[in-house]
């Protein structure tokens, strides 16, 4: 089987899961991650709704409240971004809500080896100005793995990524997807040689997964005892498009958990 065509970035076969808009992404009509269920509120208050502004464009990702003070995302979301605007604490990025905090910083760490053009180490950390405080909305989970997900384990997607290929709005309201993750000898029959051991890949029923919007969302893993562990950050989809049947992409965690808790002083 030869490996999907390229649209964005990669050699062969990957495009990156960022969402650039001219205009207004808080303006989104009906959406989802493809496949996706509505979150209840609550259900992840660890989850942030990303707008990164660079010199020539303004994207649309997503990251993880690691602490009060450190979000983890991908890295081809936030490199060479100017200012990052986040908004936690609620389901929706659109309708008036509450509990919604919205902050503002221009901190924030690649992975020194990121590559854009494989998309190798594509992750990052956003350092927020101020430290937040917790509410029942907004709450941090630091729990990354101690060794590699397998094949075949469930995770969870979530984010608010586009309904389809051709429909680049966002979905207002955040949604998740049960996945199962699979071998990266099976994930290359789709995109050959540069999936690496620092990938891992994701299938649904179908053509369920992440679509544009998702990139540095969480592929959640919920141990036996309710431990939700973030065991990798959505990264690439194939060029055929999100509601193709290939697996989804993503950067393992685990290969950085050094790295991440040197850079945010984050220890279990």
């Amino acid at each position: 089987m030869l490996p999907s065509k390229v649209t964005l970035f990669a050699a062969v076969a990957l495009t990156t899961l960022c969402l650039c808009h001219a205009g207004d992404i808080h303006n989104p009509r009906k959406g989802r991650i493809v496949g996706g269920t509505v979150a209840y509120p609550a259900q992840f208050p660890f989850m942030a709704a990303i707008t990164i502004q660079t010199s020539i464009s303004r994207i649309f990702c997503v990251g993880v409240l690691l602490n009060n003070q450190w979000i983890l995302t991908a890295a081809h979301c936030i490199n060479g971004a100017v200012l990052i605007t986040i908004q936690i604490g609620s389901n929706s990025l659109s309708q008036a809500d509450s509990n919604r905090l919205t902050l503002a910083t221009s901190t924030y760490v690649v992975h020194p080896e990121f590559n854009p053009e494989t998309i190798e180490h594509d992750v990052g950390l956003i350092k927020l100005r101020l430290a937040v405080d917790f509410t029942d909305y907004i709450r941090a989970t630091s729990y990354l793995p101690s060794s590699p997900i397998v094949a075949y384990q469930s995770v969870q997607a979530v984010g608010w990524g586009q309904i389809s290929d051709v429909d680049v709005t966002l979905s207002d309201e955040l949604r998740w997807v049960l996945l199962s993750a699979i071998s990266n000898e099976e994930c290359r029959l789709t995109y050959g040689a540069q999936i690496t051991d620092t990938m891992v890949c994701a299938s649904g029923n179908y053509n369920e997964g992440p679509c544009l919007g998702d990139s540095g969302g969480p592929l959640i893993h919920v141990q036996d005892g309710g431990r939700v562990e973030i065991v990798a950050v959505a990264s690439f989809v194939s060029a055929n498009g999100c509601e193709s049947a290939d697996p989804s992409g993503y950067t393992r965690t685990y290969p950085y958990v050094n790295w991440i808790r040197n850079v945010t002083d984050i220890w279990d």
